[in-house]
């Protein structure tokens, strides 16, 4: 047996990975509160997992990635079902601690920034692109806040096409800096994770690609 045998067979781990995505993706999907709002948020969880299927073979990710991403479409499967201002855990955490609205969105945009920064990463360091961590993390700050800009675009986008009918995608809830603080959560979002998980992220990278780390 080749070492590309032992790659592309399927594991334990890729069959679970693969069981929890498609059970939350058929349990957002039944009755949801709004389909045409299903439909723009979960896109780019489906997205991203065609673009993971079809690099499967030739550019296996580390396990700690593959578990962001499928943490990340998560999120947006939720957010899709509830819509991301009726999250119900999120409107009893506002209850419970007085706040002004439902923040699950905020969860979402921190994830927006949390997810990226590491999938870039780990495409930065295999693919030796930049020198140095100091410039690496910068740019991958820069991306993950270009990412987050390029989505309020999106956003925006569509509720000029759609009109009222996208003020459950846009969840703004009233407030007028809610793309400002979108765009600082995804923010932190990248910090945090550039913060805690490069060791964990080495580690997992040294395993699974030879050429040493910078």
């Amino acid at each position: 047996m080749t070492n590309r045998d032992k790659v592309i067979r399927p594991s334990a781990g890729l069959l679970l990975w693969l069981l929890i995505f498609f059970s939350a993706l058929l349990w957002s999907v039944i009755n949801p509160k709004d389909m045409s709002t299903w439909a723009l948020e979960v896109a780019p969880a489906v997205i991203g997992f065609v673009v993971l299927a079809v690099t499967y073979r030739t550019f296996r990710l580390t396990s700690l990635v593959y578990i962001l991403i499928l943490l990340h479409s998560i999120i947006l499967m939720v957010g899709g079902h509830y819509t991301y201002a009726e999250v119900p855990l999120f409107d009893t955490l506002r209850e419970v601690f007085d706040l002004g609205r439902n923040d699950y969105d905020k969860l979402g945009h921190f994830a927006q920034g949390f997810v990226p920064a590491m999938i870039a990463r780990e495409l930065l360091v295999r693919k030796q692109v930049i020198n140095g961590v100091a410039w690496r993390n910068f740019f991958i700050v820069c991306f993950c806040l270009a990412f987050s800009a390029f989505y309020e675009l999106v956003e925006w986008f569509v509720a000029e096409l759609s009109g009222n009918g996208a003020e459950a995608f846009l969840g703004t809830q009233g407030y007028v800096w809610d793309t400002q603080s979108d765009m600082l959560f995804a923010l932190i979002g990248a910090l945090v994770a550039l913060a805690l998980l490069p060791r964990v992220h080495d580690r997992q990278l040294r395993a699974l690609w030879s050429p040493p780390l910078h």
